[in-house]
Order: structure tokens, then sequence, then C-alpha cells
């Protein structure tokens, strides 16, 4: 069965910027309940319930009819949660390097114009969903958004860097103002990680 992840930090190590009490409740209740509704999409479905869940999402054609729309639903959720946990970090005055910053420099323009298209694209999502940083299957990168819980690895891309910007990840701190929370959550960005995401996929 599916397990909820520990957080890689504490609830309050992402403060100024996303409060203690928004982490509580983003993931010990909805991560949760993807995490829940996800096992009981799968119930009796043993050989589904034992892959991981990025391979899971890749072969989504192999879940049958009856349950593949809660798979997507609450299989998206706990990948995306399980990603976005680990692409953020303690503030920190960390920066894309490597073979990350050549790639941003030559897709974007600059580490500057890539942030401005990333937020301009979170800002775009209408209602809930994503914004995603991704790798294609050809090492390129590109930006994505996504409605709901739909997650980029069911279309055969990697995520690198992704936003939730359901309101619930930011409602309790920002209420109505996501544009706000946006460039708050640039401050925790974990760019070791997603720089490393980078290299490895």
């Amino acid at each position: 069965m599916f397990t909820l992840p520990d957080l890689p930090y504490p609830l309050d190590a992402l403060e100024p910027y996303i409060d203690r009490a928004t982490m509580e409740i983003h993931h010990g209740k909805h991560h949760r309940a993807y995490v829940d509704n996800l096992n009981k999409a799968l119930a009796g479905q043993d050989a589904l319930l034992k892959m991981p869940i990025e391979e899971l999402l890749k072969n989504i054609a192999q879940v049958p009819d009856g349950s593949r729309q809660a798979v997507i639903n609450h299989g998206g959720g706990h990948a995306n949660h399980s990603f976005f946990w680990q692409v953020m970090a303690p503030p920190q005055n960390s920066s894309p390097a490597g073979k990350l910053l050549t790639a941003l420099n030559s897709a974007f323009g600059s580490v500057d114009k890539f942030k401005e298209a990333f937020t301009a694209r979170a800002m775009s999502v209408f209602g809930s969903g994503w914004a995603f940083l991704i790798k294609k299957p050809d090492g390129s990168l590109a930006l994505k958004r996504h409605s709901f819980q739909n997650s980029p690895l069911m279309h055969g891309n990697t995520p690198i860097l992704g936003v939730d910007v359901w309101e619930h990840a930011y409602y309790l701190k920002y209420q109505n103002r996501r544009a706000d929370y946006i460039q708050a959550w640039w401050h925790v960005v974990n760019w070791q990680t997603v720089g490393d995401l980078f290299n490895s996929r």
C-alpha cells in the first residue's frame, strides 16, 4: 500500500514564506487524503499497489477503467505532493548552477526570464492546479501547467520543479493573493534538488 512520506524538514522550516499551519494541513490532511483514497481505489489490485507511484502514473493505461480516474486524481495528488516537498527547503541564498543553469539560460535566456515565465504560467492556471518545469524525453526543458492533480508523468515528461497553486497551498497566509504566494515561494526553492533531478533523469 502507498504511505504518506515524512517531510524532509520540520513543519515550520519554510517560514516566514510558508507557515507552519499551512504545512500541517497541506501535508497532514490533504496529502494524507490522497494517499488514503489512492489505496481505496486500488483495493484488491495487489500488483498495482506494489508499483512505485511514478511507474503507476507512467503506465496509467494498465489501470482498469473503473479505477483509472481515481488513480489519476489521487495518485497524481500523491506523486505531485511527494515531489513538491522535495523541491522546497528552508530559506537559503541558493540559485541554479552547473548543467541546470546552462539549460535554463539556453531555454529561457536567463534565470530571471525563466522565473518570469514560470510565474506567469502559475498565475495562468484557472482554478486549481500546478505549474511545472519539465524535462522532456529528448532532454529539453519546457513549462507546463496541469489542472487539478494531473501529473506530467502520464505524458512521458519528468517534473524537476513544480508549484502547487491549489488554494489549500496558500490560503491561510495569503488568502486570494496567489501572486504574493508565488513570489514568496521562490525563496524556498531547493535548487540543489532541482539540479540533481535535472542531472539524473
